[in-house]
């Protein structure tokens, strides 16, 4: 049983997979390749002057699994939480068990909606239902979290890399009772 297990591995999801990883939690990234984010370019990141939106979800992948995440090429179907453990159900009919899961689906409600996990009007153009979260990224679900544009946020990928890695600080502070901060010093 992993730790954390993120579904999808757009900005949300490689942002939340870094923290995850980093913070030395057996991390699983669990994709069926159809971020939006493929089709992007950015000039609007902070510290870079522009990337195409392959090269970003490349670089991002790099990063987490430097730091130990474990990505599969694997499509969720369904999502069920019972006794503290999340079990995942993928197309290829493997089962996935984890303490915590965070969605990261982008645009795409189905696997949410499809689980039972509670949704509400999206407020983005062209983002017809997202999940409810409270202010931490909780979902209607036991120990299933949501970030990034699935979660409601801005569908500007810097906004949701930033929404994956705050959410995946409220699910460590959660598994490490107590408040998890992680800061990179120069040497």
């Amino acid at each position: 049983m992993a730790d954390i297990i993120v579904v999808g591995a757009g900005p949300a999801g490689g942002s939340a997979a870094i923290f995850a990883a980093k913070a030395g939690k057996e991390t699983i990234v669990l994709d069926s390749g159809a971020s939006m984010t493929k089709r992007a370019w950015m000039e609007n990141h902070y510290g870079t002057e522009g990337i195409s939106g392959p090269d970003l979800l490349t670089s991002g992948r790099k990063q987490a699994e430097k730091f130990g995440a474990v990505f599969c090429d694997e499509k969720v179907t369904s999502i069920t939480s019972e006794d503290g453990q999340v079990r995942l159900t993928t197309e290829s009919g493997k089962e996935y068990t984890a303490l915590h899961v965070i969605l990261t689906t982008g645009a795409n409600p189905e696997l949410a909606a499809n689980s039972g996990i509670r949704m509400i009007e999206g407020r983005e153009p062209r983002i017809k239902s997202v999940i409810e979260v409270d202010r931490l990224g909780r979902t209607s679900m036991p120990n299933v979290w949501a970030a990034g544009v699935i979660a409601g946020v801005s569908v500007h990928t810097i906004v949701t890399s930033g929404d994956g890695a705050r959410v995946a600080i409220e699910v460590l502070s959660e598994l490490n009772g107590e408040r998890y901060v992680d800061h990179d010093i120069l040497k």
